[in-house]
């Protein structure tokens, strides 16, 4: 049998340790932020999901409808956060638009909604401008170093 246990060597006299370095910067950079991706996706599912979970898809079908494509919308932009953070960490501010729209939506779009499917959206959406400030702050943070 062969021997295939290797002595680790010390990469620091490699030729391209420097280039190395530089990619590995790069292709890690912005991730300080990861953590939120996945908060940010499981307030979009919640808020797709919302309808069924608070029994509001026959009062309110307008709010139905809303709810889940604004919850799609959320889910596929915490996923675009996930696979390419550098492209997608400008768009952090949109999510701060669809919570706050999310909050005022319940009364625009939603006819006379009662006081569970007002508070649920209020938190849903709160959340979600809570978690885009968030987003944008790393983002910016991460931009300026």
């Amino acid at each position: 049998m062969s021997n295939v246990s290797h002595a680790r060597s010390d990469l620091s006299g490699h030729p391209d340790a420097s280039e190395m370095r530089a990619r590995y910067d790069r292709v890690m950079g912005g991730r300080d932020v990861a953590l939120v991706d996945a908060p940010v996706f499981l307030v979009g599912l919640y808020c797709a999901v919302s309808p069924w979970v608070l029994h509001f898809t026959a009062s309110q079908p307008a709010l139905v409808t809303h709810n889940l494509v604004m919850g799609i919308a959320i889910a596929v932009l915490a996923l675009g956060f996930t696979v390419m953070p550098e492209r997608m960490y400008g768009l952090s501010w949109a999510i701060c638009a669809i919570g706050a729209w999310i909050i005022v939506s319940t009364w625009v779009v939603g006819s006379s909604p009662d006081a569970g499917i007002v508070i649920n959206n209020i938190i849903v959406g709160g959340l979600t401008v809570l978690l885009g400030m968030v987003c944008a702050g790393a983002a910016a943070r991460t931009r300026s170093t």
